[in-house]
């Protein structure tokens, strides 16, 4: 039976750090500017605007319309009058706003993946921990929205003063992110115990 060297095992960690930091990075770039890429191609006046495309695969105004909806709705539960269009939340007699492509969280979803993907755990593991936290980064972000809503439809007088909701919203779902990978690493490279002969 061949056991490994202290150095061989040191050698062959290194090797795996490196294949993975590569490929996190080279998917993390794939998704990310592939997302700024499918952007430009399905908004009209865009660089590559491709009006077939933007018509028949438009994926981004999809999840749009999959944030705008719910938010409103919860809105709507806590007693104000909401109305939306494609990219607009109006609550009257509230705030308005704007749903923008950095709205989204493609981002944060574009990291996660590449994270999950890069990472050397089995497929049935690292599909169940896409599917988990990309649903999480999402349910995070119609509450951002509703929560921008309700919070400047009671606080009126706040609408000017609280301009740094992305990055509020980027810091928390990242620590929320580092939480569940911290502990989905965990179960994945626990070590089986040595067997001794």
């Amino acid at each position: 039976m061949n056991e490994i060297t202290p150095e061989q095992a040191r050698k062959q960690a290194n090797k795996k750090s490196i294949q993975f930091i590569i490929a996190l990075f080279v998917l993390y770039i794939l998704f990310s500017q592939g997302n700024l890429f499918m952007n430009s191609v399905m908004s009209e006046g865009g660089r590559f605007y491709n009006p077939y495309i933007a018509e028949h695969f438009n994926y981004i105004q999809g999840l749009k319309t999959a944030l705008i909806k719910p938010a409103v709705w919860i809105i709507k539960l806590f007693g104000f009058y909401a109305i939306h269009n494609d990219m607009d939340v109006l609550v009257v007699n509230g705030p308005y706003l704007r749903i923008n492509y950095s709205c989204l969280g493609l981002g944060v979803m574009s990291f996660l993946a590449a994270f999950v993907l890069a990472f050397p755990a089995p497929w049935k593991s690292t599909l169940k921990m896409l599917v988990i936290g990309l649903i999480s980064i999402y349910l995070l972000n119609i509450g951002r929205i509703a929560g921008l809503g309700l919070l400047f439809g009671f606080f009126q007088s706040q609408r000017n003063y609280f301009e740094y909701h992305h990055e509020i919203f980027n810091v928390l779902v990242y620590i929320i992110i580092f939480i569940m990978l911290y502990f989905w690493i965990k179960r994945n490279t626990k070590r089986n115990p040595t067997v001794q002969a």
